[in-house]
């Protein structure tokens, strides 16, 4: 049959008609199965294509302190970011960016670091512009393609330096902390704590971050900003209130700045519940500098300063405990029965004590003659504890300051304390100089004296003189809330307590701390010389007031102050202020030296001297112990 016939035709016509049929059918139910059935799915595609989501950073939590005051708070500021499709197109931006707004090439590169980790989201170049940046941008926004400006809240610290070491500083969260999740929860741009309390209450204070979109074209260039996609609020942080009484961490600020300018040093406010009223440290610096990320200047700067502001002398440098540590003495031999309060001890103060073949000088050179324990205490003898640390023995000194605290950190509720140094026993000396390479009663004349193989930061010492002030007993320190709830008890009996605080007003009244006498308060301390080997000795005090019902204990130490007589007057004036009010700490400090003790007065100290930790050598045995001062 030809195969042009009609019948042949009208079958071929059949067969396409059913193609074409099956075809539609085929094709509807595709389009079907795309814009119904899965229509969310491939809409999900499309907008992720469309819209790229931009971080809305929630407002940290804000710091109060006791009364209510603020300590760290959040004020509006501005974020500026660029949206770029490649790291090319992002270099040639910020070469037109460059021209508008100054950024150095160090800058630049750690812009590119943070794009290439997240290549799809808008990358950080301004963490915070100043409204004046802002519109010099918004001004160029022509030939800036990609600008994303963002209202943020922006870390503030209304009493920058005063609360730097206390607070701490913010920062952005890096690579390596997202490797080790040092921050749970964490993602890149978030703003985390990096020191002090905004390090310590991260989790709590962070708060949750909130999604904005922006729509973008088939290049992944910025098309518009506003009414793209419904925004997720952030989630604020937490507010936490602490111990701290802002009042008085002001006040120990403007005093520092004001007479003591340069001078190296910290003080440390407590109750005796073990609530941090204020924990200070000079030189300090100004947190917020650090936020929206310092620049390399201010950092090198920082780092580079021979004073070291970013160091906490309050919890990270160890100094020895010099005189103050007699207490410790005076304690351990009240609890062993070795001496009581009336006790004189063989050899009265010549100005040195002779054993074996060495002389052990007293800080006295004419001496102090023949003392009980309370006079012992008010003068500082150092012969008179020469003998006293003999008698109890370096065993029991070590075993006892273990007991007491003073090897072990505070456990403040603050990263990034140091331990003391403090020996258990004295295998420590054996495996450090070797069993020939130390002398048994030569260690134990420098223990006798707060000197040798014994380091102590400001806080802990402090914490040790809170157990003096209540009923032997300190509980651990804390600004927020307790890490433990250990307590240190020092093993004395009420009248033993009553005792040594009786001593320790005598200190005050007629003895290396008379110039800081008040007739209205009366004031329990003691003063101290801390030997150092890299320059002037380094002065203590640490005093509690009212001495009858103590309310507040300060401890201080002002490098290379020489005396510890010329740091008690300004404690003094710290606890007056506390107890008696802001009046009584208002008037000039004048410091009255007493006639036996003739330190000279606190020198502002030249950045040219460099801070030591003075921390016992590793290599050299202990020497015979130098005079410790009043």
């Amino acid at each position: 049959m030809n195969e042009f016939h009609s019948f042949r035709r009208a079958e071929r016509a059949v067969l396409a008609r059913w193609f074409f049929v099956g075809a539609f059918l085929l094709l509807t139910v595709a389009f079907f199965r795309t814009q119904v059935v899965q229509h969310e799915r491939f809409r999900l595609r499309a907008e992720k294509n469309r819209l790229r989501i931009v971080p809305l950073a929630a407002p940290r939590g804000v710091i109060y302190d006791r009364n209510g005051l603020v300590i760290a708070d959040n004020v509006p500021g501005y974020a500026v970011k660029l949206l770029a499709p490649s790291a090319d197109s992002l270099r040639a931006v910020l070469a037109r960016f460059r021209t508008v707004v100054p950024l150095d090439s160090s800058e630049v590169s750690a812009i590119l670091v943070r794009y290439r980790q997240a290549p799809y989201q808008p990358v950080v170049v301004l963490g915070t512009g100043d409204f004046e940046t802002v519109s010099r941008l918004e001004e160029h926004r022509a030939v800036l393609p990609g600008l994303v400006i963002q209202s943020e809240p922006r870390r503030y610290y209304p009493d920058g330096q005063a609360v730097a070491h206390l607070v701490g500083y913010v920062g952005e969260v890096s690579e390596r902390d997202l490797e080790t999740d040092r921050f749970p929860g964490a993602q890149l741009g978030t703003v985390v704590g990096r020191a002090g309390l905004e390090k310590e209450y991260d989790a709590e204070l962070r708060g949750q971050p909130g999604i904005h979109y922006v729509e973008v074209n088939a290049r992944g260039r910025l098309v518009r900003e506003e009414d793209v996609a419904p925004t997720l609020a952030a989630i604020p942080g937490e507010a936490i209130r602490t111990t701290i009484d802002l009042a008085l961490q002001r006040y120990i600020d403007s005093l520092w700045n004001a007479a003591l300018p340069g001078v190296r040093g910290s003080m440390v406010a407590l109750t005796p519940s073990g609530e941090v009223l204020a924990l200070y440290s000079a030189p300090g610096y100004d947190p917020n500098e650090f936020v929206g990320g310092i620049s390399t200047t201010a950092w090198r700067k920082l780092n580079d300063d021979p004073a070291r502001p970013l160091l906490d002398r309050a919890i990270q440098t160890r100094y020895p405990p010099a005189s103050p540590f007699k207490l410790a003495i005076a304690a351990m031999a009240l609890k062993r029965g070795v001496a009581t309060f009336s006790t004189h001890m063989p050899e009265p103060c010549r100005g040195g004590l002779q054993v074996g073949n060495r002389y052990f000088r007293c800080w006295k050179p004419e001496g102090h003659g023949s003392l009980d324990l309370e006079g012992a205490i008010a003068k500082s003898c150092d012969v008179y504890f020469y003998q006293l640390g003999l008698r109890i023995g370096l065993d029991a000194i070590l075993t006892d300051g273990v007991l007491m605290g003073f090897k072990d950190r505070s456990g403040i509720d603050l990263e990034n304390e140091i331990a003391p140094i403090y020996p258990s026993n004295a295998a420590y000396f054996d495996r450090k100089y070797g069993p020939r390479g130390w002398s048994k009663w030569g260690a134990t004349l420098n223990f006798s004296i707060g000197q040798g193989e014994n380091t102590q930061n400001v806080l802990n010492m402090t914490r040790f003189y809170a157990a003096l002030a209540s009923a032997g007993e300190a509980p651990t320190p804390y600004i927020v809330r307790r890490r433990r709830e250990d307590v240190l008890n020092l093993g004395l009996d009420p009248d033993q307590l009553a005792g040594i605080r009786s001593a320790l007003i005598a200190v005050v009244e007629r003895g290396t701390a008379a110039g800081s006498r008040s007739i209205d308060l009366a004031i329990a301390g003691k003063t101290g010389t801390a030997q150092n080997s890299h320059g002037e000795d380094h002065g203590w005090f640490v005093g509690f007031a009212p001495a009858d019902k103590p309310t507040i204990i300060v401890g201080s130490i002002m490098e290379f102050a020489e005396h510890g007589s010329n740091v008690a007057p300004y404690v003094a004036k710290v606890l007056h202020r506390y107890v008696a009010g802001p009046a009584s700490g208002d008037a000039p400090v004048t410091i009255v030296v007493p006639a036996d003790s003739a330190p000279r007065a606190v020198q502002i100290v030249p950045d040219s001297i460099p801070q030591v930790d003075p921390v016992a050598d590793d290599t050299t045995p202990p020497p015979p112990p130098p005079p410790s001062g009043p």
